[in-house]
């Protein structure tokens, strides 16, 4: 049974819209696309190709699915662990809305997203892998199937935009699994999930 990994990029206000480019997601009258691009290093890209390098399959949202595709089958290099992973293995999309996909071995699903995610976590033989797809991201959070997630926090605030965690996301405790700094100052975390937050209090007892 394979695992299901999230790998999301942020900003320190917690924005995940649009970290690869200005014509990405404008969604709400957004403007700054591309808030991640000055931050990809050869640390950065280092992370990027262990990740990876354990994945069996993919799942991604509408969206997410949508500009990989745009670009990703462009890139032949078979020494491109990126590439040559997304483009031959197992793609899974989660949509009400995709009809037609034409990128090879582009699966779209629909329904019970719980008994699905499930269904592809059982006969994914190694990491089935989310990045980006903020929404779809929410919605599995929301339904405790995320296992891990690698969270890449970058220096700098937009003050707009959409956050992965939202108001109203449900209350959940992470364990941290480990983490690293890049040269440019992305701060790469890994959690996995450890079910709901515990409570205390710093006020001294009374009496």
């Amino acid at each position: 049974m394979g695992k299901l990994v999230l790998t999301s990029f942020v900003t320190l206000d917690g924005v995940y819209q649009a970290p690869g480019g200005p014509r990405e997601d404008t969604r709400d009258g957004f403007e700054q696309g591309g808030w991640s691009v000055p931050y990809g290093d050869d640390d950065f890209g280092r992370f990027i190709n262990e990740v990876f390098g354990r994945v069996g399959a993919f799942l991604l949202g509408r969206r997410t699915y949508q500009i990989f595709a745009s670009y990703w089958p462009k890139i032949t290099d078979p020494g491109d662990p990126v590439a040559s992973n997304l483009n031959a293995l197992p793609k899974y999309v989660a949509s009400t809305t995709l009809t037609d996909p034409d990128w090879s071995n582009t699966t779209v699903i629909g329904g019970d997203l719980a008994k699905e995610v499930t269904d592809l976590k059982e006969r994914t033989d190694g990491e089935l892998q989310v990045h980006g797809s903020g929404a779809l991201a929410q919605s599995l959070l929301a339904l405790d199937l995320i296992d891990t997630v690698h969270l890449l926090t970058f220096p700098v605030v937009l003050g707009a935009g959409r956050r992965l965690f939202a108001e109203g996301a449900p209350p959940t405790a992470f364990r941290h699994t480990g983490g690293r700094i890049t040269a440019a100052g992305v701060s790469i975390q890994s959690y996995d999930l450890a079910g709901r937050p515990e409570y205390g209090s710093y006020e001294l007892p009374e009496g």
